[in-house]
């Protein structure tokens, strides 16, 4: 594997002097009170992205999203002017969650002209607006201008949809110069899609940790390379292209543009059959946005890129793969110790069974690697936990939770000394 030289100018972390190159502290990651104050000082007042909006393609298309980090339940929903809105998923009668199906803390998704509750039949359609009262004249003088849905702040960049419950400032602002970067990626080209979700019994920000540096992968991975080239990796190590931060948010730049591999028995016999593996399918897809890619991927521009890694603070992740596909990441904290874990695949629609088999392995190798990495965080949490150490040394390759942790209390503090005064 080839070696990448680090920054003229020291390392990559010591480029960033308020991240320190000290031992982390991660109490962050057990202090039940440091949780709850996560859940106002970030997860209240940050952009979330809550999906995509191919999830929506008509008038009346909708989704709930179910974000226990800020005690509340949204509907996300298409308009007939086309625009996507966000409302808390109450019934301004009684209170009685207004979409859901068999079990209201399940997600679900369809489409209607407009929502009625199950309990007493309110109406509200599309912008919000209570259109209905069963039986109005029992009621007193109500007027119905004043108890349409509370409406939740919602913008779209990109085709991803996100929300703010208090928002700081708009969402372009809060994106920033690194995803400007990405601007022009061919994400709505990418409409094949493969999900899995998982229940995770650790801190949403350990998660982060173990796909925000590739430093373990020769280690936790080795058994998913033919021998030789595990070997040849353990014995290497491992050191990206690339890293940067900008604010809150962070990206790692990394090799593995292999499409085809140079030696092609390198790879297992099921990837030589399909031209498919973790790195995804080998066959490019022919679209716009790809050649040349946007300015902010390959920030190296080094021939053996494969992958970028973007965490969008604070809880999303974006993949973007050489070989033309993406991969998103969301972390939901439902307790300091539990978090709610998504990932999703996009691809272009396949245009033959080849094409999809291809697909399908690369989705089904994700998931066995992404095992791996999961399978080391309840271990973690539970040491964590002990107290018996609460300092943890990171090397220069693990930059970027360094600067999670680091920008994590920067907000809690920030929202604390405010709400202080």
């Amino acid at each position: 594997m080839p070696h990448f030289p680090k920054p003229a100018a020291g390392s990559w972390t010591e480029n960033y002097a308020e991240l320190g190159t000290g031992p982390v502290n991660y109490e962050d990651s057990t202090d039940p009170a440091f949780y709850e104050a996560e859940r106002e000082a970030i997860f209240r007042r940050t952009w979330l992205n809550v999906g995509r909006v191919e999830r929506l393609p008509r008038t009346g298309s909708y989704f709930t999203k179910e974000i226990a980090a800020t005690g509340t339940s949204l509907i996300i929903v298409k308009g007939g002017d086309g625009k996507v809105r966000a409302f808390h998923n109450v019934c301004r009668h009684r209170g009685n969650k207004l979409v859901w199906n068999d079990f209201p803390g399940e997600e679900t998704a369809g489409t209607c002209r407009q929502f009625t509750c199950k309990y007493h039949a309110w109406r509200y359609d599309l912008t919000g607006k209570l259109t209905f009262i069963q039986q109005e004249e029992e009621f007193f003088d109500v007027d119905k201008e004043k108890y349409g849905l509370k409406e939740v702040a919602c913008e779209v960049w990109e085709g991803f949809i996100f929300v703010n419950h208090d928002p700081q400032q708009g969402l372009h602002e809060y994106l920033g110069p690194m995803a400007k970067g990405l601007e022009g990626y061919p994400f709505h080209e990418m409409t094949e899609v493969y999900t899995y979700r998982a229940d995770i019994g650790s801190n949403w920000k350990l998660f982060i940790d173990a796909f925000a540096e590739f430093y373990h992968a020769p280690v936790l991975h080795a058994k998913q390379a033919v021998k030789d080239e595990a070997d040849k990796l353990y014995n290497y190590g491992f050191e990206a292209i690339h890293y940067e931060l900008h604010d809150q948010h962070s990206m790692i730049s990394t090799w593995g543009g292999m499409a085809p591999p140079k030696d092609i028995n390198m790879v297992k016999p099921i990837e030589r059959v399909l031209r498919s593996g973790l790195f995804g399918p080998w066959d490019r897809p022919d679209i716009e946005g790809l050649d040349p890619l946007p300015p902010g991927l390959n920030p190296a521009r080094h021939p053996a890129w494969g992958i970028d890694s973007f965490v969008l603070f604070p809880n999303f992740m974006i993949l973007c793969w050489a070989p033309g596909w993406y991969l998103t990441y969301h972390y939901w904290p439902t307790a300091v110790d539990r978090h709610i874990f998504e990932a999703s695949l996009y691809f272009v629609p396949p245009k033959n069974t080849l094409e999809r088999l291809a697909q399908e392995l690369a989705a089904v190798t994700f998931k066995e690697y992404a095992l791996q990495d999961g399978n080391t965080l309840e271990a973690t949490q539970s040491m964590l936990n002990s107290g018996v150490v609460k300092e943890f040394l990171l090397c220069d390759q693990e930059i970027l939770l360094r600067h999670l942790h680091h920008t994590a209390r920067r907000y809690v503090e920030e929202y604390q000394n405010a709400t202080a005064r």
